[in-house]
Order: C-alpha cells, then sequence, then structure tokens
C-alpha cells in the first residue's frame, strides 16, 4: 500500500513538473508576441545614392517630441475580475474543470504565475492630436485601469482610455494638455519596399530611442492577433525593435508616420532581425472609430458558411445566379438566423455593394461592428430579396 501513494505522489509530483513547463513555454511565446513593435514607411523613398550621407536628424526631432513612455496597472479589483472571468469561460468549455482548478489548489500562483497578481508593464504610444489625444497598441493598456503618460519634457500625466479594438491591437487614450506637439501622417498605402524608416520608442525603458531599417515587405498576416476575428496587414522591417517600442511609431525620412510597432519575429524575445508595423492608414481608420463610439470596439461577422457559386454548384443546386456566395449552413443564434437567412440562400450583394465570392464577403464585412445594419440582397429560390440585417455579439 504505501508503495502505491509513493507511485502515486510522483506521478502528481511529475504532472506538476510537466505543467510548469508547458506554462514557462507559454509565458516565453506570450511575451515574444506582445511586447514587441513594427514599423511602417513613407512616400519619400530615399537612397544611399540619392542622399550620400544619410541624414535622419530633422525627422527625429519631429518623431520623437510626438512619441511618449506608457506605464499600465491593473488594480486588485480588476485582477480578481479577471479571473473570475477566466474561470467562467473554462467551466463553460468544460463543465467538470470547475472541481479541480490548479490556479486555485496552488493559491493563484502557479510555478511563478500569479493569476490574482495585478499586471503591469510599459510601452510607447504616438500624440496624434495637440489636444492629447494619444495611440498605442491594445496589448499595452488593454489591461489597465491606470496609466501614466511620460511625454519627451519629462512630464507625467494621468491618461484616460477612450477605447480599444482587439481585432487589430489598437487603444486611443486622453491626457489633459493642450499645445502638444503631435506626429504629422504619412501614407502607408505609398510607401515601396526598401525605403528608409525610423522606429521611434522606449525599449527597456530607454526613453526617445531613434533605430533606422528598411521596409522589407508588406501586408503580412502573421496570425498573432488574439481573437477570431482580427485584421493584420503588418508593415514588415528591420528597424531594431525591443520590447518597451509597442505602440510606438514607425516614420518616414521626412518624420511622417507610416505605422504603429506592434510584433517582433523573434525565438528569445528580444529583437532578432524583423518587425512588424501596423499601417498609418488602417490607424487612422480604427482611431476614427474608437473616437467616434468609444468604449471596446467588438468586431462580428454573420455567422454562415458559404461556398463560392460555379458551375457544379448551379447545376446541382438549380441556381439562376453566376456570382455570389451561396449558403451551406447558419450559426445558431447568429446575426444571419436572426434576420431570417436561410440555407440554401445566395447572397448577391451588401450595402449595395457586389458580392461575387467569399473573398469579397470577408474583405467587406472586415470592419463591420456589433450594432452595424446591414442591407443584405439574396436570391431565394430563384428570387430576389432585400433582408436587413442588425449585427450581433458573438455567442
Amino acid at each position: 500500500m504505501k508503495g502505491f501513494f509513493k507511485l502515486i505522489g510522483a506521478g502528481f509530483i511529475g504532472a506538476c513538473f510537466a505543467f510548469g513547463i508547458f506554462s514557462w513555454n507559454q509565458s516565453n511565446d506570450f511575451q515574444a508576441l506582445e511586447v514587441s513593435n513594427a514599423h511602417q514607411v513613407n512616400d519619400l523613398n530615399v537612397s544611399p545614392s540619392s542622399l550620400g550621407a544619410l541624414d535622419f536628424v530633422e525627422a527625429s526631432k519631429s518623431a520623437t517630441q510626438a512619441v511618449v513612455h506608457i506605464y499600465a496597472e491593473e488594480s486588485d479589483q480588476l485582477a480578481m475580475q479577471r479571473r473570475q472571468q477566466q474561470s467562467q469561460q473554462q467551466r463553460r468549455r468544460d463543465p467538470f474543470g470547475g472541481f479541480f482548478d490548479m490556479n486555485d489548489f496552488f493559491g493563484g500562483d502557479v510555478f511563478g504565475q500569479n493569476f490574482y497578481r495585478p499586471r503591469n508593464g510599459t510601452g510607447s504610444g504616438v500624440i496624434i492630436s495637440d489636444d492629447g489625444y494619444i495611440v498605442t497598441n491594445n496589448h499595452v493598456v488593454g489591461f489597465a485601469d491606470y496609466i501614466l503618460v511620460t511625454l519627451a519634457d519629462g512630464r507625467k500625466i494621468e491618461a484616460e482610455k477612450i477605447g480599444t479594438d482587439p481585432s487589430t491591437d489598437l487603444a486611443v487614450l486622453k491626457i489633459k494638455e493642450s499645445n502638444l506637439k503631435e506626429i504629422s501622417w504619412g501614407d502607408s498605402d505609398d510607401v515601396q519596399i526598401g525605403e528608409w524608416v525610423l522606429a521611434v520608442g522606449n525599449p527597456f525603458d530607454l526613453t526617445s530611442t531613434v533605430t533606422a531599417g528598411i521596409i522589407s515587405a508588406k501586408g503580412r498576416d502573421l496570425d498573432i492577433i488574439k481573437g477570431d476575428k482580427t485584421i493584420e496587414e503588418f508593415i514588415q522591417t528591420d528597424a531594431a525593435v525591443n520590447p518597451g517600442n509597442s505602440g510606438g511609431a514607425l516614420v518616414d525620412a521626412k518624420g511622417n508616420l507610416i505605422g504603429i510597432n506592434t510584433a517582433i519575429a523573434t525565438p528569445t524575445g528580444v529583437y532578432a532581425g524583423y518587425s512588424f508595423a501596423i499601417p498609418s492608414n488602417l490607424v487612422s481608420r480604427i482611431v476614427d472609430d474608437i473616437m467616434e463610439y468609444g468604449g471596446s470596439i467588438e468586431r462580428t461577422n454573420l455567422g454562415i458558411y458559404t461556398f463560392d457559386i460555379d458551375k457544379s454548384l448551379k447545376e446541382e443546386m438549380n441556381l439562376k445566379v453566376d456570382e455570389g456566395v451561396f449558403i451551406d449552413a447558419i450559426e445558431k443564434r447568429s446575426a444571419a438566423q436572426f434576420a431570417g437567412i436561410i440555407p440554401g440562400d445566395v447572397i448577391t450583394s451588401i450595402d449595395g455593394q457586389k458580392i461575387k465570392n467569399g473573398d469579397d464577403l470577408v474583405e467587406l464585412m472586415k470592419f463591420k461592428k456589433v450594432g452595424d445594419v446591414l442591407n443584405v440582397e439574396i436570391v431565394r429560390k430563384n428570387k430576389k430579396k432585400k433582408i436587413p440585417v442588425a449585427l450581433r455579439k458573438g455567442i
């Protein structure tokens, strides 16, 4: 019998050790993805041959005045609410999981991961208006209810969180100040691979740090933003960025904002050659949404499963349309179901915009939010019909 209990004890210790290694690896992966930065570029193509010795002095002076240091902290109350929400979500996924919670068993501290301890961190932000609006990454401030901004001149000012968009990893803050130095916007659509760019931020809490590199690629979809409905169109650069650069500015050789530094590709958690930024044109659009609606923007979808229409599908289903998306199934309690859309319908347009295939539908739905009402045109039994669809929060 003693041997039996020794065996059980050894098994339990081994399980805990394995869990600890898994947790440690998960923590490192999280850091490598979230405490990074990216770049973006401008409409000026600068090369050594055209300028001789490169000079980024004026661009650096302009950009550093508009980039701030951010300290974000979570209160005890918010930390407890987060833990309770995580437990509820876990129980919904696993109804029996609530009977044995490793975090509760170890007092909320498993191999150094205290799920009750308030989180804190630092990052960067960019002043986008002279009256105190600042854009940064959601992962820098999304968890926090206390945010302190340090300006380039050393002034420390508490900030208010205006709103966030987790799907793009962006957030907007506001400080009560005026006559601030704001960044000038560039056009990220015009940037070209090979252009020189500067990354401006506060890596490792080293304030007002500037590094230079070139645009390495555009339109990167890295699948690193958490969530079911995310928007990724990263600009890739080789300007050195590190933890603390997140939320800082990627500017062109004139100092114009072309991106918000967001992520790094790294096996170690620090810069390893490439970084990624959210393009300024996307940033501008999301900032406008946050300013207009406030709070956290929730992206959503119709809740449908579709096929593109081709010759074989037309013949099989006796369809009289050449383009559109055929609805094969509908999620329960989705926006489509509540609006009265049914399997077998064919969506041909939304809000007057033609839907030729699934790619068109994905592109159109990309920026749609909970509460938006869409005018969806369908073909049902070869007859056209218009249905208003109110987008709902995902279940």
